[in-house]
């Protein structure tokens, strides 16, 4: 994997993580990678993914079966959408709004191309 500059590593794995489980490629209930698994897959010391799994735990995406591993909670899917909504509402979307307020860009071009996307995309 290749990392970027601007986010911790092991944000950028749980990002990964989420994906995997969003796209269906990892299910809930399934159990998850080991610590070193991780660790090898993603060229990383296990202690980043450590960092990676206790986010994800406090998370509520995952839990820890003493002894046995990590394993996706049942409402994953759930979880990784409130918490991606919450980061867009908190972080990104003020950056749009400012965009917008400085260009000019008004709430109803924004729906036509939303709609357009939409259309494209389905």
């Amino acid at each position: 994997m290749i990392f970027n500059e601007k986010n911790c590593i092991y944000l950028q794995i749980a990002d990964y993580i989420c994906e995997q489980i969003l796209s269906g490629t990892w299910k809930p209930g399934d159990r998850a990678l080991s610590l070193r698994e991780l660790a090898v897959m993603m060229e990383v010391n296990p202690n980043t993914t450590m960092r990676t799994y206790d986010f994800l735990e406090k998370s509520g995406i995952v839990y820890n079966k003493r002894g046995i591993g990590y394993f996706f909670t049942g409402d994953a899917v759930e979880k990784i959408h409130e918490f991606r909504k919450q980061h867009f509402v908190d972080e990104e979307l003020p950056v749009v709004f400012k965009n917008m307020h400085l260009l000019g860009i008004t709430m109803e071009e924004i729906e036509q191309l939303f709609q357009k996307y939409l259309s494209n995309n389905e």
